[in-house]
């Protein structure tokens, strides 16, 4: 990354409330007061390590978009600081049928975006049947596959969209319409994908809707300023129309996109950065500073071994390629010494602390258990297997983003390899995140690193992604039995679902190599220990900042 020049951060001071009475002659003012000086604070600095690359909340799938539109618009439902759903426009959690296949949702009539137009049952009409309707290729489309009616049809181009199963019965009236019951489909509801939209702004803007902060309305608890797609910052300010502005603590927010660790550390320390991410031996070197927290996340880095690329099969068609490199990598060393942030090397794709034995309250890594444990006599045994098989040296292009530890994660994966594999070579492909992601997308990779952090709160959120027709081109009939079986079979008997969603991790991880997890994500950060108010979140978006504040 080139240097960037810096501008010192403004502090802004905001004036105190004096009050016009005296004695008790009018509680109600007094308590405006206090709430008014609650919010009297400086603007509070953060990072994000990538750019955003829109704020249509249909088209993105990377961590810092998500997190930006979480915080500018705002759905159906809303987590708490524990990850409980709490109502947002709805006035309260959904009443659902009998048979746990219809949900009527009642909405708040005060919420309004911020041309002035009210928020209506038709605006999540609008935007769920925009993420289904397959000519617009949106990224979260597939959450629609199988839960909510004639989803799947649609997105097979086999129904039109009007027919998805959402309905405003009246403007602040919606109901829904699933396939079958799904647990956890409340909690998809605090998703971004399925927040509403303008329907008549966004077809005045077009292509346009979504790439500067000059073409959106919002809805949230903040309004984004001086942003478009190639901004390396950006504000957010308090939303003056939001219905629940009073809990909204700051006034405005101030963001820098900051790729590597040195240069968030020296922002940190110069005050310039309220909060910092940081990595590797300036994590180590941090472990101690009462400024340092490791944050326990949900998100899983692995590698995504793609199988077919441009019509022809690669070298990942391979068994025996994939799991020379699945029990070769020494993930333990790459978590502790390379990452170096507190992240915790991972034997499975579902991570640790995200869910739990619906029976038993045990931990579904506890319960599953390691799959593919590190085994170098294993690894070496199936590269000489793949080596005879495809005649000698085994090369792979290795796509990987240009964040600063992305590229030594990446650099470490190489070097490691390389030399306890002898005749595997690895070439690095370093691209920008939002390249890296279409790319992905479009199966033009052969190895590439992948990451991935939940939905939604169960299993599916991740071992949903492997079911054939992913973009990896990985194909086993069985582990989509078992996944079919999960959620159709065994839909009201989550005991066996859970046995079975294990079994089918198994499959997917162990017998057929299809991914390689690499370590689940503990963010090394600085915190300024007079911020308080961080909602930290293990699913859907990671962060929210409404009650964020920080006093001097």
């Amino acid at each position: 990354m080139k240097k960037k020049q810096y501008l010192k951060l403004g502090i802004v001071i905001m004036g105190t409330l004096l009050l016009a009475s005296c004695g008790n002659k009018d509680d109600g003012k007094k308590e405006k007061a206090k709430e008014s000086a609650a919010t009297a604070t400086r603007t509070i600095n953060l990072m994000e390590q990538t750019e955003i690359g829109s704020l249509d909340t249909i088209f993105t799938q990377d961590e810092a978009s998500v997190n930006l539109q979480a915080n500018v618009f705002e759905g159906l439902y809303q987590l708490d600081g524990k990850d409980n759903i709490l109502p947002a426009i709805a006035k309260e959690l959904p009443e659902i049928s009998e048979d746990g296949k219809t949900y009527t949702i009642k909405l708040r009539e005060d919420s309004k975006w911020t041309n002035g137009d009210p928020v209506t049952a038709h605006d999540f009409v609008f935007a769920w049947r925009k993420m289904a309707n397959p000519a617009n290729q949106a990224n979260y489309f597939f959450l629609l596959d199988g839960t909510v009616e004639n989803g799947t049809a649609i997105i097979n181009d086999e129904k039109k969209p009007e027919e998805l199963g959402i309905e405003a019965k009246d403007d602040y009236t919606l109901e829904i319409r699933l396939e079958k019951p799904v647990a956890y489909f409340t909690s998809m509801l605090t998703f971004t994908p399925f927040f509403p939209q303008n329907e008549k702004y966004v077809e005045e803007k077009g292509k346009a809707y979504g790439t500067s902060s000059d073409n959106i309305v919002s809805n949230g608890a903040y309004i984004i300023k001086d942003w478009n797609q190639a901004s390396m910052s950006w504000n957010l300010e308090k939303n003056p129309d939001y219905y629940d502005v009073k809990e909204v603590k700051n006034d405005k927010l101030h963001f820098e996109v900051i790729k590597e660790s040195n240069t968030a550390y020296n922002l940190f320390e110069s005050g310039e950065l309220d909060m910092a991410t940081i990595s590797g031996d300036l994590a180590v070197n941090n472990k101690e500073n009462p400024n340092f927290e490791a944050v326990q996340t949900s998100k899983i880095y692995y590698l995504k071994l793609n199988q077919l690329r441009n019509g022809k099969p690669t070298l990942f068609a391979n068994e025996n390629v994939r799991k020379a490199i699945a029990y070769g990598l020494d993930k333990e060393a790459l978590a502790d010494q390379i990452v170096a942030d507190g992240s915790k090397a991972i034997y499975g794709y579902v991570p640790y602390g995200f869910v739990s034995n619906p029976e038993s309250g045990v931990d579904y890594r506890e319960e599953a258990g390691d799959v593919a444990k590190t085994d170098a006599k294993k690894a070496t045994e199936y590269l000489e297997k793949a080596k005879k098989e495809l005649n000698g040296e085994v090369k792979m292009e290795f796509l990987s983003k240009d964040g600063d530890s992305d590229k030594r994660i990446a650099e470490y994966i190489q070097g490691q390899l390389e030399e306890s594999l002898p005749g595997l070579k690895l070439d690095i492909k370093t691209v920008p995140q939002q390249n890296s992601i279409e790319l992905t997308k479009k199966g033009d990779y052969e190895l590439a690193m992948g990451t991935w952090a939940p939905d939604y709160q169960d299993p599916t959120s991740f071992l949903g992604n492997l079911i054939t027709g992913n973009n990896s081109a990985y194909s086993n009939p069985k582990f989509d039995e078992l996944m079919a079986d999960a959620a159709n079979k065994y839909g009201n008997d989550p005991v066996k679902r859970w046995q079975t969603l294990m079994q089918a991790e198994k499959v997917m991880v162990e017998d057929d190599a299809a991914i390689v997890p690499l370590f689940q994500q503990y963010r090394g950060q600085l915190v300024n220990d007079k911020l308080s108010g961080i909602t930290r979140h293990l699913f859907g978006s990671t962060m929210t900042y409404k009650t964020l504040i920080i006093e001097e």
